[in-house]
């Protein structure tokens, strides 16, 4: 638990950073954080107005075992398959951590104090099963500030326009490349189009757009180490932070468009970006150089706990680090590119990975319940 030192000592660059206009989410969920009193302790001392949740970080919470022991064994008894087994468990956290964060929700009017969820990873080229999945699980967790989590692949910025437009809440994720992030905003204004037309309150729909950071830096930086001349070198570090700021650049023109005016006069909510990915990959660079270099008014940065205690302890928020740099952006990137580097194929890669990492985590914690319920002599 966090002692009222630690509450005090974390204020600084957590507070200067919240006052930036920037929302801290924190990137991990478990029952044990949930039960123990942890997330409403970092709720109450560390800033903290959101939850993300990501299929690695159940695989790794369910995974172990504990606190699920109970459910488990009620679920055995039940003879549920595995797959209802596993979303009975993610659902029961996330309603969980959407009481948590309620108060936060009902303070910032729907804008904050939300939990998300990811669809099931396996359906990230299918369409019609993500909305179903999507439907499926706002109804289960029954809270008004849970957000369904999406992916940025081709077939999901339909869905993404479907469900925005039957009033479900959304974080996109997997976001890594300056095009299909501007698909991803243009979906989020056809599915308010669409919600506007069903006669739906727009002012309770929200959505946040993850857009990834530390991995554009893991993938370019490798190969200008590959590389390995001076000019290649100095880039290292420089292309993930380039990609946030257009990233915003971008955001700031489409939420500044007629599109837009039409939609926010009805009162409709702007898609944040969210800075995903932001702990470091890299042990040479600084532990808070994705949250000390972008911070932006009206962005999101979830952060692994690490990262917050990190910046709680040695952040350097210093006002808007990324108005100010589109053009030193454009040419990192451009300098990039200059050698050799493809930015649409660094991208692509990415995206690829990201899905395809998802769905190993996913598998590997419905193995890991599959043991659970056969162990409880169950067939599962």
């Amino acid at each position: 638990m966090i002692t009222v030192t630690e509450a005090t000592a974390s204020a600084g660059a957590l507070q200067r950073l919240s006052d930036e206009g920037v929302s801290i989410w924190l990137d991990d969920l478990s029952r044990r954080r949930i039960e123990s009193g942890n997330l409403a302790g970092l709720v109450a001392t560390r800033n903290v107005v959101g939850v993300t949740t990501n299929p690695s970080i159940f695989q790794a919470a369910i995974g172990s075992g504990e606190g699920y022991e109970e459910q488990l064994a009620d679920l055995a008894v039940r003879g549920v398959t595995v797959d209802e087994a596993v979303r009975m468990m993610t659902t029961a956290d996330v309603r969980a951590a959407a009481d948590v964060l309620r108060p936060v929700y009902d303070a910032t009017g729907g804008r904050d104090g939300r939990v998300s969820i990811e669809v099931d990873p396996r359906l990230a080229h299918d369409t019609a099963a993500t909305v179903a999945e999507a439907r499926q699980l706002a109804w289960l967790v029954d809270r008004p500030n849970v957000m369904i989590k999406i992916p940025a692949t081709k077939a999901g910025l339909p869905a993404i326009t479907e469900v925005i437009g039957a009033g479900i809440s959304v974080n996109v994720t997997l976001i890594f490349s300056l095009e299909r992030y501007r698909e991803v905003m243009d979906a989020y204004l056809a599915g308010l189009e669409q919600a506007q037309a069903a006669g739906l309150d727009l002012s309770a729909v929200h959505s946040v757009a993850s857009f990834f950071v530390s991995r554009v830096d893991a993938e370019i930086d490798k190969r200008l180490t590959l590389l390995g001349t001076d000019e290649a070198l100095a880039l290292k570090g420089r292309a993930a932070l380039a990609n946030a700021r257009l990233a915003y650049e971008a955001y700031e023109q489409v939420f500044a468009g007629p599109r837009w005016q039409a939609l926010g006069g009805a009162r409709a909510n702007r898609q944040r970006p969210l800075w995903a990915s932001t702990g470091v990959k890299d042990p040479a660079y600084k532990d808070t150089l994705y949250v000390d270099e972008l911070v932006a008014p009206g962005t999101v940065n979830t952060m692994p706990e690490a990262t917050l205690n990190a910046v709680a302890d040695h952040g350097d928020v210093q006002g808007d680090t990324v108005s100010g740099g589109y053009a030193q952006a454009r040419a990192d990137l451009a300098a990039v590119e200059r050698l050799g580097i493809s930015y649409h194929e660094v991208v692509r890669q990415l995206e690829d990975e990201g899905v395809a990492k998802f769905e190993v985590a996913w598998q590997d914690l419905l193995d890991a319940v599959t043991k659970s319920l056969n162990s409880k002599g169950v067939d599962a």
